[in-house]
């Protein structure tokens, strides 16, 4: 019998440029993008912050992404009124 072997992988950051009217909706884009692909395990949707173009070293997260039941992460906005609450499709 073969052995199976864990591979070990990397965590990067992808940068992908896009213009909007302002950061609520540049806020908006990037929250339905990262929604859109969670059904991929490799990205890490919680994490995701936004950054005007010319001020990387300023990022805005997306999400909340505090821990809440059962080792879930909270999907709300970031900086929601109210308590967490596991919603949708991030990955914990």
């Amino acid at each position: 019998m073969s052995e199976i072997r864990k591979v070990e992988s990397t965590r990067y950051v992808a940068h992908l440029p896009f213009t909007a009217r302002d950061l609520s909706s540049a806020l908006i884009f990037t929250r339905t993008l990262v929604r859109s692909l969670a059904f991929l395990d490799e990205l890490d949707g919680g994490e995701a912050t936004l950054t005007y173009e010319g001020e990387q070293n300023q990022h805005h997260r997306i999400f909340c992404d505090l821990l809440v039941a059962n080792g879930r992460r909270c999907e709300r906005r970031a900086g929601h009124d109210g308590s967490c609450q596991p919603r949708g499709g991030l990955r914990a």
